[in-house]
C-alpha cells in the first residue's frame, strides 16, 4: 500500500514525463533513488519529480549527466528541490554554457570562411587551427586532437 509520499515508477513516468526505462536510467547513474516496499515494488518519494525535472533542463542545457550528480549530491535524498537549490546548480552550470556560448558564436563567426577555404589546405584556419599553432608541424592537415 503507498501513502501520499510515495510514487510507483509508472507513476513518477507518468508525472515526469519521461520513460521508465529512463528513470531505471537515471537511477542506475545515482541521480535519483528509490526503496522497494514490503511487496518488494520500486518505489519513489515525491522530491524525485522536481529532481528529474532539474535533470531534464541541465540535460537540455548540455550539462553531462556526471557533473548533475555531482550537483545533486549536493541536495539529500527526500529533500525536495527548493528556488535556492536551483539557484545554486544554476549558478554551477552558468560559466560552462558561457563558454559554450562564445564558442559556438566564434564558430558561427567563422564558419563562412572555412567553409570556402578548400578545408584543411591552408595553414591557417580560425576553425581548426587557431592561431596558426600546428604550422611547426608541417604543411598539409594536422590534428588537435589525437584519434581515440
Amino acid at each position: 500500500m503507498t501513502t501520499d509520499h510515495e510514487l510507483s515508477v509508472g507513476q513518477v513516468a507518468k508525472r515526469a514525463g519521461v520513460n521508465i526505462s529512463t528513470l531505471h536510467y537515471y537511477e542506475s547513474k545515482g541521480l535519483i533513488a528509490s526503496y522497494r516496499d514490503s511487496a518488494n515494488h520500486r518505489r519513489y518519494h515525491r522530491d524525485v519529480l522536481r529532481k528529474i525535472s532539474v535533470i531534464r533542463i541541465a540535460q537540455r542545457a548540455g550539462i553531462p549527466l556526471k557533473e548533475i550528480k555531482t550537483a545533486l549530491a549536493t541536495i539529500p535524498d527526500n529533500k525536495k528541490v527548493t528556488r535556492a537549490d536551483w539557484e545554486n546548480l544554476s549558478t554551477q552550470w552558468r560559466d560552462n554554457l558561457e563558454q559554450r556560448i562564445n564558442e559556438l558564436l566564434n564558430l558561427r563567426d567563422n564558419l563562412n570562411s572555412c567553409i570556402g577555404c578548400g578545408c584543411l589546405s591552408l595553414t591557417d584556419c580560425q576553425l581548426v587551427n587557431p592561431e596558426d599553432k600546428l604550422a611547426e608541424q608541417g604543411s598539409g592537415p594536422q590534428q588537435l586532437a589525437k584519434p581515440a
